[in-house]
């Protein structure tokens, strides 16, 4: 059996850069057509910007914020087969301005129904990636909804369209009694997932407005680990400028952090297109609006896994757990058993 299905993360999940035109623009250069497009403005303070092909383009949601899906029609305007296009909105496409996006691939459509769960859904997934766009209205009390996956989902990130509620975030690591939050910096015990875990064909929500609103709309991106590309997991940390080395069996493309066992720290987030060479510094916060940081605390991403280089309490506190989120840029070994080595 090889070690892994996927030899280039590329094909799945990309970085990429551009620089705003104030006019409407095509952004272009990705392996793929791209279904879930996040993007931040990296020099302006300014909220990030979701957009997915099930909702459709223009449609906007905000990790920083918990306020309900809007209509722009001047931002993400289509999806490319190479990219997207933008309109003038500054937020995504401000005159000089540079700006990084993150990029998914789930199955260029905009969906098709899924009966698995007691509520109807509507599911563009890729198996290949592990990864689905899942679109459901609530029916209240405690229901199950149709990923689509075929294993179940690691992650599933969470966010009521119709009304301002706040993210849900559900990991294996954190165990499915407890959430956390991209407009918080807190980890929470609650019942959003029923105390179930996922399925392969479902995940479980409870009676909350947050996550099963009667009448209300949501979407669900949902994550199953796939070897050699995804890895969502824990690690603690040492407090020294050594840190603790951490194996995810590629060399990530993308990292996110956040420290699960107590509050009062950011999400912190970086990729291997705004640091092209360790160490890795340039950062951004899915839960702030602030604009890329380059600050002396940082991290090295390796080709097996990642490793910090700071004792800041945001991702190395001395007996802290810290969760993860990583997608490859290569596997630390391809499907024919050739090893990858470090930058």
């Amino acid at each position: 059996m090889p070690y892994t299905t996927i030899n280039k993360g590329s094909s799945y999940f990309d970085t990429k850069l551009y620089t705003g035109t104030g006019t409407t623009q095509s952004v272009t250069g990705l392996a793929f057509q791209p279904d879930l497009v996040w993007i931040k403005d990296r020099v302006a303070a300014d909220y990030h910007w979701w957009t997915d092909a099930v909702r459709g383009a223009t449609k906007t949601l905000h990790s920083n914020v918990s306020t309900a899906e809007t209509t722009q029609a001047t931002s993400l305007t289509a999806f490319g087969s190479s990219g997207f296009t933008l309109g003038s909105d500054a937020s995504v496409n401000r005159n000089g301005d540079t700006f990084v996006s993150w990029n998914w691939l789930a199955n260029n459509t905009s969906g098709s129904s899924n009966t698995a769960g007691t509520i109807t859904s509507t599911v563009a997934a890729n198996t290949t990636a592990g990864f689905s766009i899942v679109t459901y209205t609530g029916a209240g009390g405690a229901s199950t909804v149709g990923h689509g996956l075929g294993v179940a989902p690691r992650l599933i990130i969470l966010k009521g369209r119709s009304n301002a509620r706040i993210w849900v975030i559900g990991q294996t690591s954190l165990g499915w009694t407890k959430y956390m939050s991209f407009d918080s910096n807190a980890v929470e015990t609650n019942n959003y997932w029923n105390d179930t875990a996922p399925t392969s064909s479902v995940f479980s929500v409870f009676n909350s407005v947050n996550v099963n609103g009667s009448g209300e709309t949501y979407v669900a991106y949902c994550f199953a680990e796939i070897r050699g590309y995804s890895k969502f997991g824990t690690y603690t940390g040492n407090g020294d400028a050594n840190g603790p080395f951490v194996y995810t069996g590629f060399k990530p493309a993308f990292l996110i952090i956040k420290q699960s066992s107590s509050a009062g720290e950011n999400w912190y987030m970086w990729d291997n297109k705004r640091d092209t060479f360790n160490l890795t510094n340039k950062r951004l916060y899915p839960n702030l609006s602030n604009s890329e940081e380059t600050p002396t605390i940082s991290l090295d991403l390796l080709s097996n896994g990642f490793k910090p280089r700071s004792t800041y309490t945001g991702f190395n506190q001395s007996g802290g757990t810290f969760i993860y989120i990583a997608f490859a840029e290569n596997p630390f070994v391809t499907s024919g058993g050739i090893p990858v080595t470090a930058r």
